[in-house]
């Protein structure tokens, strides 16, 4: 009758390896999903405006300002949401929305100037 060894052996290379691989290819699959799922809005700057006025959008998703104006221009959040400071004629500013809300917006340097950007 053959010897039994009941002793608990290693994995070998190839197992780890393997393991490895899966694992590390599910994080990139879980990684990209969460950024293919944000996407990206336009708010354009013109003619003393913001089109579109209002915006709704997702949490993560980003939206730039674009300002086609002639002039410099903010967008300023209402409290605390978010202030892109100056933005000069023909630059952009980016904002990723992160909290949930209602976020009414004006330019601070024309008041009459106003927007809202809506994160569900």
């Amino acid at each position: 009758m053959a010897a039994r060894n009941d002793a608990p052996t290693a994995p070998s290379r190839r197992g780890i390896g393997a393991r490895s691989a899966l694992a590390a290819a599910l994080l990139c699959a879980l990684f990209a999903a969460s950024a293919a799922s944000a996407d990206s809005h336009v708010v354009v700057i013109e003619q003393m405006r913001f089109t579109p006025a209002t915006l709704t959008v997702h949490r993560g998703d980003e939206v730039t300002r674009v300002n086609r104006d002639l002039f410099p221009h903010t967008a300023s959040a209402d409290g605390h949401g978010f202030d892109s400071g100056s933005i000069a004629p023909q630059a952009s500013w980016r904002y990723v929305a992160r909290e949930r809300g209602r976020l009414p917006y004006s330019c601070t340097f024309h008041p009459t100037m106003h927007g809202t950007l809506i994160v569900r």
